[in-house]
């Protein structure tokens, strides 16, 4: 795309993470109520140091960092850029202030977008920055994910946005059906995609169907309401223990009171509407209750051919919060059977990025879809999510498959 393409683009995506923090007191950048949570001070900085130490570093002569003492405090993981802070003390850190963190941004954005005006054909300078755009983009998603966190755990459970909607209708269930095939999965190879996508290449399906909606609130609370969370027999060993350990008893964010069960979500506190998609569920309670209600998880080929045959992509308004179960939008996120490991003949990015993906094949699931906080421009068929089963404060939700 033209150079100022490129750099609107990269303009837009900075603006849009900063437009996420703006309801937040000042006090909401700082905390971290759990270790997978980072305080949204950190996302602005290390989306930041991404652009610094990707970018900047790489292709300008003589490059001077904005703050050498800075880059241990944000670097996320990449081990082959140095130190590191730990993700779980990520909300001690005081300094550097809200401030100083926007004119960070401030400062890169301006040289980032001095270099694409001078070395802006460079077809390698143009290849990092569209993954930087699109690193953005994730950390917008995982900003909505944190805030949601940090204010749900506050006694208070501040209200991030005010929202209201009218109630939801209930919707029909239908079953999509696939016969045997050797399909082709994975990224087509034009456009955007990371990584882990590809390469594109065949899997042999046995016939399944799909349910072309996510699971509903009602349907989880009948679940709940058969006592599935003290049944040993529909839950994996691991997710046994899971449940018993942290004493699980209803999707993250739902609490009980006299007038029935409650969630918390960026708009307040809502009744659990029925009719909305279950969302913040971890794999553990997916698996159980496909289990439970006799069906099973898809594998992420069989998440993929139903998503290519979809009309669909997140939808971006000011509500994030599932409202649909039907197919005409991705709301949530929904599990897969699938471990997250490479492809045939996976390649990892290059250099420093060779760590982006590839370093996280174990012990995780994947996911697939797309969810409310999803960027539209963000979503393609071929992504792959992926969290560790027992994680559940992302977007995610329930799709149900069977075999024929």
């Amino acid at each position: 795309m033209p150079n100022q393409h490129l750099i609107q683009s990269f303009v837009s995506a900075r603006d849009e993470s900063v437009a996420i923090c703006k309801p937040l007191a000042i006090e909401d950048f700082v905390v971290q109520p759990r270790a997978e949570v980072s305080p949204p001070k950190w996302h602005l900085a290390h989306t930041t140091w991404f652009f610094e130490q990707a970018v900047l570093s790489r292709f300008e002569d003589n490059y001077q960092y904005f703050n050498d003492a800075w880059l241990k405090l944000f670097n996320s993981y990449y081990k082959s850029a140095g130190l590191h802070w730990l993700q779980s003390e990520r909300g001690q850190l005081s300094r550097p202030t809200v401030d100083e963190v926007l004119e960070y941004r401030r400062v890169v954005d301006a040289r980032v977008i001095s270099l694409l005006e001078r070395l802006g054909n460079d077809q390698e300078i143009r290849r990092i920055i569209a993954i930087g755009i699109h690193h953005e983009q994730q950390h917008q998603e995982l900003l909505y994910m944190d805030i949601k966190s940090i204010l749900g755990s506050n006694p208070l459970l501040p209200v991030y946005v005010a929202d209201d909607w009218d109630p939801v209708p209930a919707m029909d269930s239908n079953w999509d059906k696939f016969d045997a095939a050797l399909v082709e999965i994975g990224h087509f190879g034009y456009e955007f995609a990371y990584d882990n996508e590809g390469p594109r290449h065949k899997q042999y399906l046995n016939a399944f169907a799909l349910r072309n909606n996510s699971v509903s609130n009602a349907e989880f609370l009948d679940f709940m309401a058969d006592g599935a969370y003290e049944q040993a027999s529909i839950w994996l060993s691991q997710g046994w223990d899971w449940v018993q350990q942290n004493r699980v008893q209803a999707p993250l964010y739902w609490f009980r009171t006299d007038s029935g069960w409650q969630q918390f979500t960026l708009h307040g506190v809502k009744p659990v509407n029925p009719n909305e998609p279950v969302t913040h569920v971890s794999y553990f309670e997916a698996d159980a209750f496909a289990r439970w209600a006799g069906y099973r998880l898809p594998v992420e080929a069989e998440s993929e051919t139903w998503l290519l045959g979809q009309n669909a992509a997140p939808e971006q308004d000011s509500r994030r919060h599932p409202t649909r179960v039907d197919r005409a939008s991705l709301q949530v996120w929904h599990w897969t059977s699938s471990h997250y490991s490479a492809y045939p003949g996976y390649r990892p990015y290059e250099g420093m990025l060779e760590e982006y993906n590839g370093k996280f094949m174990c012990n995780q699931f994947v996911l697939r879809g797309g969810c409310v906080a999803t960027p539209s421009s963000h979503y393609r068929p071929s992504y792959r999510n992926f969290f560790l089963p027992e994680q559940r404060w992302m977007f995610s939700g329930i799709k149900l498959a069977r075999d024929i």
